[in-house]
């Protein structure tokens, strides 16, 4: 999608303003521009201002939701090797409004632990993570949006995610494709 021409957005819908956080309503008919689609969310400004868009709402852009996750191949059963790939695997589609490298490849995922339930066939998973700055009033955003990615893998019946700040983050915790991506090089 062309950053230069802006949509209309079809109907109200929700959004969080960047880096604030705040969840707004974006009113039928203001113009927005996309400036970064990833990961199943949009990034658009809005009268200057910058929002971002959870792919449930993508309609409102004139788009098509992204289809949900999906996890293990059904009716398999699945190991917790297994799960922790799919977790990684979907952490991988979470993405900072403000920055286009995904979390993992940012260095923002700091632990990632999958534990069987008893007796169930399903599993828990922790994850720790931070973020490029306390602050930043889009940490819960973040944080929600790898939940939801989360639990929404088959066979895992408890997602929880952590917000830490210790160690705090830096740009040498980056894989070398994001500091490439970023032109850190």
């Amino acid at each position: 999608m062309s950053t230069s021409e802006p949509v209309t957005l079809t109907r109200d819908c929700e959004a969080a303003l960047v880096p604030a956080g705040n969840i707004v309503t974006l009113l039928k008919g203001e113009q927005a521009h996309v400036t970064q689609a990833l990961g199943g969310t949009y990034t658009v400004v809005v009268k200057g201002n910058l929002f971002r868009i959870d792919g449930k709402n993508a309609d409102a852009l004139g788009l098509q939701p992204a289809p949900a996750a999906s996890a293990a191949k059904a009716g398999a059963p699945a190991t917790a090797e297994e799960i922790e790939k799919e977790v990684w695997d979907q952490m991988r589609t979470c993405y900072d409004p403000e920055i286009p490298v995904n979390i993992v490849d940012l260095g923002l995922i700091y632990d990632c632990t999958v534990t069987p339930l008893q007796d169930k066939g399903t599993f828990r998973v922790d994850v720790r993570m931070t973020l490029t700055a306390p602050g930043c009033g889009m940490g819960p955003v973040i944080q929600q949006d790898v939940q939801n990615k989360v639990i929404a893998i088959e066979n895992v019946d408890e997602a929880n995610v952590e917000l830490v700040w210790d160690p705090p983050w830096n740009q040498g915790m980056m894989s070398e494709a994001a500091r490439l991506q970023l032109g850190l090089y």
